[in-house]
């Protein structure tokens, strides 16, 4: 334990020693003149350079004859006494730098540049030319060091090994990990296909309020601020939901919003407090064509971005060129529990028995359909590997869905699931103001002491119903746990490229 304690101290000195050289050599830059020059212009990146002249032609040294200027952050180098090479990387990749003590094309101090350290952001102007290897190269006729690093950056070869310290200190990670900077691309990329799929289908992008009144939408403890102006209290939205229906009862028949959300739970693997959802509503439309639309969605980004309509994460492989699996979550509930059958999930007291069984701890206020929704959540929900929409929900657990037609006591609602994680949510909306109203009622009446702070009766949204919604359906898509299965991660931590952390001890 000594000799760790040991090593650990004098990791911690050689570090502290580093700093205080490189804050040194900032003040000697700064003596002679240097002011953090913002004039030095690029006409290239690492990639547009390998894009266009990177093809291997032979095995002899060639000089290209083509003048580019590159800047990015010196990540590795060679001193070879009066020639060295450095890695220039920047925000499309890396491309070697080969700079010479006398150099043929022009005069650099390289006393200076063997003083400069890795991190440093430079700016280099110099004529291409491949090495007897093939690689592309920049050779240097002029160097200018733009921003001093003043602290050393990570292994090279290993990053961040700290999992804790990587989402703590993304930059760094983000320096040093190249398949990260590739998932935060793809990111983008998925959500430019997803709005380019909607408006090439005709929806209109809208924006809804994040600062509410009255938080509504879905049954989540709220972030809590004040309005000092107004003098009220204001909340985080939980969900957009009951602004965009609003907008459907306005006249608008095809919408959606892409956009954050914040609930006051839980941080973990699957979730994060804030997060982005992607909404969207037709009117004159019913929950089978949400379901649709989400088929064709997930088949048009995949085949667009990855050129293959089959997604790997982990042992799996998702093709979404073919239907999404569809169960009841009764049915469901019977095919992963052998144990049960249908009868004793329509007699409460059996379901009840069950449910106790399994070690669910069973409130006095829930009812059948509250029971059996957490049968499914506790022996079902992890299990539905391959995309799966399950649908008929109960009503009690579905405040804003329309009731079924044939069974009343279920909804036209789905959830749709992929490796164990859900998805999506979508159902035809409930647009019979009085059966709104009783719902919202009801929802209040069985909430416990603690989530009634976090129910509220929408009294506006009940006003828009009176004016008529048209027959609607909605849904809601999670975009980080998407990206998470597109991008092959474990944890939404690792596609939230700033996630909500937990107080750092110092």
């Amino acid at each position: 334990m000594l000799e760790v304690k040991k090593n650990h101290n004098n990791d911690n000195d050689s570090s502290t020693n580093e700093i205080k050289i490189r804050e040194k050599k900032l003040i000697d830059m700064k003596t002679i003149g240097f002011s953090f020059p913002n004039k030095f212009k690029r006409n290239t990146t690492s990639k547009k350079i390998y894009q266009t002249y990177g093809i291997k032609d032979g095995n002899e040294l060639k000089v290209l004859n083509i003048e580019v200027s590159i800047a990015g952050r010196m990540i590795q180098r060679r001193i070879m006494g009066k020639a060295s090479f450095f890695t220039l990387q920047d925000m499309e990749g890396k491309i070697q730098i080969y700079i010479k003590e006398k150099n043929i094309l022009s005069d650099i101090d390289y006393t200076d540049f063997k003083k400069w350290d890795i991190g440093d952001i430079l700016g280099v102007i110099g004529i291409l030319f491949k090495t007897k290897t093939g690689e592309l190269s920049v050779y240097c006729k002029n160097i200018k060091i733009l921003n001093k690093s003043l602290k050393p950056l990570p292994d090279k070869f290993h990053g961040l090994s700290n999992q804790e310290l990587r989402y703590r200190k993304r930059y760094l990670d983000l320096i040093s990990n190249n398949k990260l900077n590739d998932v935060f691309k793809k990111r983008s990329n998925i959500i430019m296909a997803i709005r380019n799929f909607m408006t090439e289908n005709d929806f209109l992008e809208v924006e809804t309020p994040m600062l509410q009144s009255i938080p509504g939408g879905a049954n989540a403890r709220p972030f809590v601020t004040y309005h000092n102006e107004i003098n009220a209290k204001m909340y985080l939205r939980i969900a957009p939901e009951l602004y965009l229906k609003k907008l459907i009862v306005g006249g608008f028949e095809r919408i959606f919003e892409l956009n954050r959300n914040f609930r006051n739970e839980g941080v973990s693997a699957r979730h994060n407090p804030e997060f982005t959802m992607m909404e969207a509503y037709i009117a004159y439309s019913d929950y089978e064509d949400m379901m649709q639309l989400i088929e064709n969605l997930f088949k048009n980004i995949t085949k667009l971005l990855f050129n293959d309509t089959k997604v790997f994460f982990h042992k799996n492989i998702f093709d979404f060129s073919k239907p999404f699996h569809r169960l009841t979550m009764k049915n469901a509930i019977l095919q992963f529990n052998p144990t049960i059958k249908l009868s004793d999930l329509e007699d409460f007291d059996k379901i009840k028995k069950f449910a106790k069984f399994i070690g669910i701890k069973v409130e006095k206020k829930w009812g059948r359909g509250q029971i059996e929704t957490e049968i499914f959540e506790k022996t079902v929900e992890k299990k539905l590997i391959q995309p799966t929409f399950i649908t008929q929900y109960p009503v009690e657990v579905s405040p804003l869905a329309r009731r079924n037609d044939i069974n009343p006591d279920t909804t036209d609602r789905f959830e749709l699931f992929i490796a164990g994680y859900e998805i999506g949510n979508g159902f035809s909306e409930l647009n019979d103001v009085e059966d709104q109203k009783k719902r919202f009622l009801n929802q209040i009446k069985k909430s416990n002491k603690e989530d009634n702070k976090n129910i509220f009766y929408d009294h506006d949204y009940i006003e828009a119903l009176t004016y008529g919604l048209p027959p609607t359906s909605g849904l809601g898509i999670g975009i980080d746990r998407l990206i998470m299965i597109l991008t092959n991660q474990v944890s939404i931590r690792d596609v939230i490229l700033f996630p909500t952390l937990r107080t750092f001890q110092k």
